[in-house]
């Protein structure tokens, strides 16, 4: 996007590319149909030190601004839950678009091709790279951060950013799945595979989506949404039936169901496979007496774990799975408008190598567009008026 709109308004632009290929991690997105923006995004949808940050570029970018690129190329594209927006056909159509556009503005492409130094001089920049030396007056870093370390290089932004100076937040997995260990490991085991509605909440920030199952602990959209909060440590709360007053509804069969096993009540709201674990670990002395013969404050107590279960992680499945990265370049030295580092005017940081990171659900992209988009109106002015 940054060297689309840059080669556009008249610069010259050359896009380095490490990998063999360009767009990598928007082909894999989405299940190959990339996410490619929501149709609601505020500054609340994003984790940043300084959350006023982000203001400037999504409001000067919107999501309505890239889907006027997406039917400029006729990409087919529907609405997800959310407000998501994915492609009908395939992730390669935003590829190709980035592709046009760079086209447009007469950008060179250079992939495998491997940056190995940068230093700073009076005439701008000088690169020492695996296809040989390169000179330009204006550098955009736009590195990514280390979540997927398959399609990162080796943290090159952050090593930029050090040797210029710029302070780096602690960085960590975010949006990616919980670990688990003993009793409960054993528990998403048995149930790996099973996805329902729940509530889950950390550090007071709750999400309304499925979770999932699996062998290694949690994951699915709730799950993803929360470990970007999430602190070693920490519990998690998991409201496993978030549109029922559990309290109330156990008080009412057991009032109008009296012989009813509280088995067969929750059989109605969850998978039969998860009330017999639930049961095994929560209730066994009780599996076979009918809710006349519980005592209310055991029923209560069950009915208190059904709508706030709470959960210690182990941890994260760290970077490997983990779609960004938290923490990065401190956005306090960079400019929110131009995206230029504030010391070193002709040097720009975009993208996830920045302290910003997305919730799930086409957010990351948008950033991505809007501020590649700011810094490449920023290079093409400076430009402009240069000559």
């Amino acid at each position: 996007m940054c060297a689309a709109v840059a080669g556009q308004g008249g610069a010259r632009v050359l896009l380095i590319e490490h990998a063999n290929k360009v767009g990598r991690k928007i082909l894999m997105s989405g299940g190959g149909r990339c996410n490619f923006t929501n149709l609601s995004v505020e500054p609340d949808n994003f984790l940043c030190a300084n959350p006023h940050f982000v203001k400037s570029a999504l409001s000067r970018y919107t999501p309505w601004h890239f889907i006027d690129l997406v039917n400029k190329y006729n990409i087919p594209y529907h609405e997800r839950e959310h407000g998501q927006l994915f492609c009908d056909k395939s992730a390669k159509d935003i590829v190709k678009l980035l592709q046009s556009e760079c086209d447009l503005g007469k950008v060179q492409l250079r992939t495998r091709c491997k940056v190995e130094s940068v230093q700073a001089d009076d005439e701008g920049y000088q690169l020492e790279t695996s296809s040989g030396a390169l000179r330009c007056k204006k550098l955009v870093i736009a590195s990514g951060g280390l979540s997927i370390p398959s399609m990162s290089p080796d943290g090159l932004g952050y090593q930029l950013a050090l040797q210029f100076g710029l302070k780096l937040l602690p960085r960590s997995a975010g949006l990616v799945p919980f670990t688990f260990s003993g009793d409960i490991k054993n528990l998403t085991e048995t149930l790996s595979g099973i996805a329902l509605p729940v509530r889950a909440t950390v550090a007071g920030r709750s999400f309304n989506e499925a979770m999932l199952f699996t062998h290694r602990g949690l994951s699915g959209p709730a799950i993803l949404q929360v470990s970007s909060y999430w602190h070693e440590g920490e519990y998690l709360s998991i409201d496993l039936l978030p549109s029922h007053n559990m309290q109330a509804e156990l008080r009412h069969a057991k009032e109008h169901s009296p012989k009813s096993l509280l088995r067969t009540v929750l059989h109605q709201s969850l998978v039969r496979k998860l009330v017999t674990e639930l049961e095994r670990r929560w209730w066994p002395e009780l599996a076979e007496k009918p809710l006349a013969d519980w005592p209310d404050k055991q029923l209560m107590r069950v009915a208190d774990q059904l709508n706030n279960w709470q959960l210690k992680p182990a941890g994260t499945e760290g970077y490997r799975t983990a779609e960004v990265t938290l923490g990065g370049v401190d956005s306090n030295a960079i400019s929110s408008k131009t995206f230029a580092c504030k010391d070193y005017p002709d040097l720009y940081f975009i993208g996830e190598v920045l302290d910003v990171s997305g919730h799930l659900g086409g957010y990351n992209f948008q950033w991505a567009w809007a501020c590649g988009h700011a810094a490449g109106e920023a290079i093409a002015r400076d430009i402009s008026t240069a000559h």
